[in-house]
C-alpha cells in the first residue's frame, strides 16, 4: 500500500512540475524568432507560418503519439519530462535508463524504477550538456583529422549502433518479442511502398499488442 502511495504521489508531482515545464520551454521557443520579426519587422504571412506547421505535423505528428508510448516503460513519468525537455531521447536517454534499471534489477512501474530511470536521466543530460559543449569546441577539428572511412561511419552507423545494443539489451530478457518486433519492420520494408511514419506506427503499436498478446496467454497458462 505504501509504495503504491508513494508511486502515486511521485507521478502527481511529477504532473505538476513537469508539465508547466514543458510548456514553458515550448513557449520560449518562440522567443528569439519574435525579437527578430519584431526587431526587423519580417512578420511572415500567417497562411505560410500554418503551411509550414501542417507539413511539420504531417512528418512528425505520429511521433506525438508514438515516442511517449514506447519510451514511458523506460523513462517513466519524470524521465519523459526531463527527456522530452532536454532531447535525445531515443540516442541517449532510453539507452541510459533502460540500462540503469537492468543493473538495478529494478521493476517497470516501481517507485524505485522512477527514481533510477530519473537520476540515469539526470546524469546523462548532465554529461551530454559537457560532452556538447566540449564537441561545439573542438568537435568540427577533431573529426577533421579522422580517417574518412571512420569519420563516414560515424555519421551514418553511430545511430544505428545505439538503437541495435538497446534492442539487443531488451531482446535478451524477451527474445520471442524481439523477434516479433523485428519482423514487423522488415515485413513493412519487403511491403514496400509505406511511409517511415507509418512504419513506425505499426512498429510500435504491433509490438505493444504482441506484448499483451503474449502477456495474457501467459497469465492463463499459469492459471
Amino acid at each position: 500500500m505504501a509504495n503504491n502511495y508513494d508511486l502515486s504521489t511521485w507521478k502527481k508531482d511529477c504532473i505538476k512540475i513537469g508539465a508547466p515545464t514543458n510548456l514553458l520551454a515550448a513557449a520560449t521557443a518562440f522567443l528569439p524568432v519574435l525579437y527578430l520579426c519584431m526587431k526587423y519587422n519580417c512578420w511572415p504571412n500567417i497562411s505560410y507560418v500554418l503551411e509550414a506547421w501542417l507539413q511539420t505535423a504531417l512528418l512528425f505528428g505520429a511521433f506525438y503519439i508514438v515516442e511517449p508510448i514506447s519510451y514511458y516503460a523506460s523513462l517513466g513519468m519524470a524521465g519523459t519530462y526531463l527527456s522530452f525537455l532536454s532531447g535525445n531521447i531515443g540516442n541517449m536517454r532510453v539507452p541510459c535508463a533502460a540500462l540503469a534499471l537492468d543493473v538495478t534489477k529494478s521493476e517497470a512501474g516501481t517507485i524505485q524504477a522512477e527514481i533510477v530511470s530519473t537520476m540515469a536521466i539526470c546524469g546523462s543530460i548532465i554529461t551530454n550538456l559537457i560532452a556538447t559543449t566540449a564537441a561545439a569546441i573542438c568537435g568540427a577539428a577533431v573529426v577533421a583529422m579522422l580517417p574518412e572511412s571512420i569519420s563516414l561511419g560515424l555519421k551514418v552507423y553511430a545511430s544505428a549502433a545505439i538503437f541495435g545494443a538497446t534492442l539487443g539489451n531488451f531482446g535478451l530478457k524477451q527474445p520471442k518479442l524481439a523477434l516479433c518486433s523485428l519482423a514487423i519492420p522488415v515485413a513493412c520494408k519487403l511491403i514496400g511502398g509505406m511511409q517511415a511514419w507509418l512504419v513506425i506506427v505499426l512498429s510500435v503499436f504491433g509490438t505493444v499488442a504482441i506484448a499483451r498478446m503474449m502477456y495474457t496467454a501467459g497469465k492463463k497458462k499459469a492459471a
